[in-house]
């Protein structure tokens, strides 16, 4: 009998190890680029020894390969950028739902999924930029006052390609309806100085250089223009103050469906959503922290405080097909 237990004990002890050592490495897909993420994943080492194995690519890919994968992937944590994305993949069943009250008290109700499968771990604001040399802030009101005359020849704008543009329209259906968006995106495409430009930092350089007056960009890409050259002759405005705030979005993350290390994985959302850890994530990008309780970068606020508009986010996942065909029904290329 002593026998069986000792080898009970053993065979117990052995489990113990197995399971030590599948959970001494995870694994992460991120769309959010290697420099804004390793940082984290070190940090995360040194407190707690796991290591990471980091792959890196444009988010429909990592979908895509998450799909093909299957029950074979080595993945454990997505993470990405834009509410959409997160969306599209807790669309396409590549993501676990999980019961985390820590996560459901660091991360606000309007930041993550209403199933659970993935959570905002910082916040950037889609907002309108300016040339402070040409144009009064008290010029400036909404989104929607961009279509009008007074911006004919003086807007610039992202093309419509990127999810940002398409989550903002999405949203903006969601609180203004398809028809009145509809005709909003037609004066913006009106009002536009030249065609959209490939990224936010070509057109908010258009606009420092007089190319253009105004624009609508995420706040970070104007973060490391003034941190490059802090006179840049370029400022935020926060529109919509006195209705619904300003456009907000996220990048973030949730535990792979079929992530070998679910437990694992999710402490480590978990530890990216702690005060211990906001800070950096945030601060990496030039973002705000998702969890309320973190403060920003001195540069970010620098920028001033704003109300945001509290929509849930995933809902420019929801709409953005409708979005996508809306822009293009408008001339908005």
């Amino acid at each position: 009998m002593r026998k069986l237990v000792i080898a009970g004990l053993v065979a117990l002890s052995a489990v113990g190890c197995a399971q030590k050592e599948e959970t001494s490495e995870l694994v992460v897909y991120s769309a959010r680029k290697d420099h804004l993420v390793k940082p984290l994943l070190d940090k995360y080492t040194e407190k707690t020894g796991i290591q990471f194995q980091l792959v890196t690519d444009k988010e429909a890919a990592l979908l895509e390969r998450l799909k093909s994968e299957g029950a074979n992937t080595p993945a454990d944590v997505l993470i990405t950028v834009d509410a959409g994305n997160l969306w599209h993949a807790s669309q396409q069943g590549v993501l676990a739902k999980v019961d985390s009250d820590v996560l459901n008290k660091n991360v606000p109700a309007n930041l993550r999924s209403s199933d659970n499968d993935w959570y905002g771990l910082s916040v950037r604001a889609r907002t309108i930029v300016y040339a402070t040399d040409r144009v009064k802030p008290e010029e400036l009101s909404t989104y929607e006052a961009l279509a009008d005359d007074q911006w004919q020849g003086r807007l610039c704008l992202r093309t419509s390609k990127k999810v940002y543009n398409q989550s903002l329209v999405a949203t903006l259906i969601s609180t203004q309806g398809e028809s009145n968006t509809e005709s909003l995106v037609k004066g913006w495409v009106n009002n536009l100085a030249t065609e959209p430009f490939s990224s936010d930092t070509k057109m908010m350089n258009a606009i420092a250089a007089g190319q253009c007056d105004v624009g609508i960009g995420n706040t970070y890409y104007l973060g490391r223009l003034q941190k490059d050259n802090p006179d840049i002759n370029l400022a935020l405005f926060w529109p919509n103050q006195a209705d619904r705030g300003v456009h907000v979005n996220v990048s973030g993350g949730g535990v792979t469906k079929h992530s070998k290390h679910a437990e694992a994985a999710q402490a480590f959302l978990e530890w990216l959503s702690s005060e211990e850890a906001q800070g950096l994530f945030a601060g990496l990008n030039l973002e705000y922290p998702v969890n309320p309780g973190v403060e920003v970068d001195p540069l970010v606020a620098g920028w001033g405080e704003f109300k945001q508009d509290i929509i849930k986010v995933e809902d420019a996942g929801a709409l953005q097909a409708d979005a996508i065909k809306l822009m293009d029904r408008a001339g908005y290329i």
